[in-house]
């Protein structure tokens, strides 16, 4: 390492994302995710889990929203 380094020319927060712009992992339960497979799977069409569980939740989304109205 050097004993000095020269940040004079530095921009601060040049590599900063804020957070609601990061994709952020989410980890499904193994017996979720594998139920899922054999689903989709013995209907024999392509599949995406990402696509399958997104529908879902958009779907509990709406039901909340219209329970809560």
């Amino acid at each position: 390492m050097r004993d000095e380094y020269d940040f004079s020319n530095a921009e601060q927060g040049r590599f900063h994302r804020p957070l609601d712009e990061l994709d952020i992992p989410i980890y499904l339960d193994k017996e979720i995710k594998d139920y899922f497979i054999l689903k989709m799977r013995s209907q024999g069409k392509p599949f995406s889990i990402n696509e399958i569980i997104n529908s879902l939740l958009k779907k509990d989304i709406e039901i909340s929203n219209q329970l809560s109205s």
